[in-house]
């Protein structure tokens, strides 16, 4: 299915709100949920949450949605969650993603990787413009979430539908609060090249939300979320 295809199935606006929750939650999402959120019936729900799939935008399985296996337990449903491919039309063809894995290897052969977290910096400092450091993580979500890192509070997500939730959770409260990011940018390109761009990503969100102030950007990889978070202290986590 070619990406402009699939780009146009989020042309309806319902199919376009259920794909951005379901991309939102970060977990296996079923239809009765997908609906509600998006306000419609589940039946029509259904249907756009299969065309997503159909397009390559989602992915579906199943699972018990109870919590519970054995007799009783209920039949499977059908869940989906956000797919893992990249998708991009350009009119006309461009290829900056090549452009930018040679740029990498380049820079990674050479050891240009200190010159490199400079300049990452400084564009994250232009970025900023002459607003002082993030006061907190609210004002650092809304800057990530305008870069396109969608962010999300650790913690805080709902346990519905996840089977074993109840013991996800931390025995002990956190002295910090960690926002992390689903989403990468530069994820193609870090996949190649993960301790350069990662390095790059961090220099860059330091001079984006400051380093002088409550919030800080540190590097905490975990598969499937960019590399780097941001933190605070309970006090300054509003």
């Amino acid at each position: 299915m070619k990406d402009i295809d699939a780009i146009a199935a989020l042309q309806d606006p319902v199919r376009r709100r259920l794909y951005e929750y379901v991309a939102a939650q970060g977990r296996e999402v079923g239809r009765n949920e997908a609906a509600e959120a998006a306000g419609v019936a589940r039946t029509l729900a259904a249907h756009h949450l299969d065309r997503l799939t159909e397009v390559g935008l989602l992915e579906s399985g199943s699972r018990r949605l109870t919590g519970r296996s054995g007799p009783g337990a209920g039949r499977p449903a059908k869940v989906y969650t956000r797919a893992r491919a990249e998708r991009a039309v350009s009119l006309p063809v461009r290829d900056y993603r090549t452009a930018a894995e040679l740029l990498a290897e380049a820079a990674e052969q050479a050891g240009l990787d200190a010159g490199l977290y400079a300049a990452a910096r400084r564009r994250g400092e232009a970025l900023r413009g002459s607003a002082a450091s993030c006061g907190g993580l609210e004002e650092a979500m809304e800057v990530l979430a305008a870069r396109g890192y969608e962010p999300h509070l650790e913690g805080a997500e709902s346990a519905e539908g996840v089977e074993g939730a109840e013991d996800a959770g931390e025995t002990t409260e956190a002295a910090t609060c960690v926002v992390r990011m689903r989403n990468c940018p530069f994820h193609a390109v870090a996949e190649r090249f993960p301790p350069l761009v990662c390095g790059m990503n961090l220099a860059l969100l330091e001079g984006l939300l400051g380093t002088d102030g409550p919030v800080r950007a540190r590097m905490e990889a975990r598969p499937g979320e960019c590399c780097v978070v941001v933190e605070s202290s309970k006090d300054n986590c509003d």
